[in-house]
Order: C-alpha cells, then structure tokens, then sequence
C-alpha cells in the first residue's frame, strides 16, 4: 500500500484539496512563531501535492517525460493576508480550492488553518511558462482535470 494519498493530503468531497502539515522548529522565528514567508511555503507544498493527486508532476512536466511536457507553473499575482498566527507543533490543514481557469492562466484560494480557525488566506494567480519562460496555453490534461474539480467545487458552494 502506499503512503501518497496521506502524504499529498486529499481531495473533499466538494473538490477542496486539503494538505495537512506540522509546525517545525525550522518555520518559526526566535518566539516560536511562524515566520510570515514560511507561510508562503505551505501554501506552495498544498499546490503541489493537489497537483500530484490529480495525477501531474512538476519535474515530469518540466523535464518533459510523462504526458504534459516541458511546462511549469509560475506565481504571476499574491495575496495573503495574515489572522493569526502559527506557532512551534501546531498541526496545520492547508485548503486549496481552483477560483478561475483561463487560456495560459489559472487561479487558486488557498486557506491554511488550525483547529477550524484561519490563520491566513492567499489567492493566486499562476501562469503556465513554457521551458524559455513565455506563458503558454494550459495543457489540455491539466486543464481538463482542473475544470473537474472546479466544477466540484462550484456545486457544492451556496449561490
């Protein structure tokens, strides 16, 4: 049996992904406190564990084997902002969920969480780059699996 599934989160039943994580000595500041860029790296560990459970990974694409080659996604727009903090061995729970799915672009909110209270929201705009970095469409696997999962999501959330 494998360990991926637990390893890369899960997806909800409304197509949410959710990503959980433990506070370690190493994101914290000299308090104990969560450093603001770290949360920037859970953020970016959720997106990519959403991708692997969808069946996409990032070096496979990249490097050009496997059935999406040679494309990667940069962040184009960030926001965060920051509620609470995290401290030292708090048990985290990132929520992603895809917004907005266009031609070369696509953006994602992403939620992270401590015992059901938010800490921090992001919303991202990412961009498909092709290898020299030019923005190119979004593969038609991604793509496809991508609008799965926002229509998951867009059913289950209230008008």
């Amino acid at each position: 049996m494998s360990d991926a599934p637990a390893l890369s989160g899960w997806f909800a039943e409304d197509g949410t992904h959710r990503y959980p994580l433990r506070v370690y000595y190493e994101d914290t500041d000299a308090g104990g406190i969560v450093y603001h860029a770290n949360y920037l790296r859970f953020a970016e560990r959720a997106r990519t564990e959403m991708l692997y459970l969808m069946g996409f990974r990032q070096k496979e694409m990249a490097e050009g084997s496997g059935d999406v080659t040679g494309v990667s996604f940069a962040v184009r727009r960030l926001t965060i902002d920051f509620d609470a903090p995290a401290k030292l061995e708090d048990t985290l729970e990132v929520e992603t969920r895809i917004v907005d799915i266009r031609g070369a672009s696509f953006a994602v909110a992403q939620v992270i969480r401590r015992d059901g209270r938010v800490l921090a929201r992001a919303d991202l705009q990412l961009v498909t780059i092709n290898r020299a970095g030019r923005a190119v469409r979004l593969p038609d696997p991604v793509k496809a699996a991508m609008e799965t999962l926002y229509a998951r999501q867009s059913a289950s959330s209230p008008p």
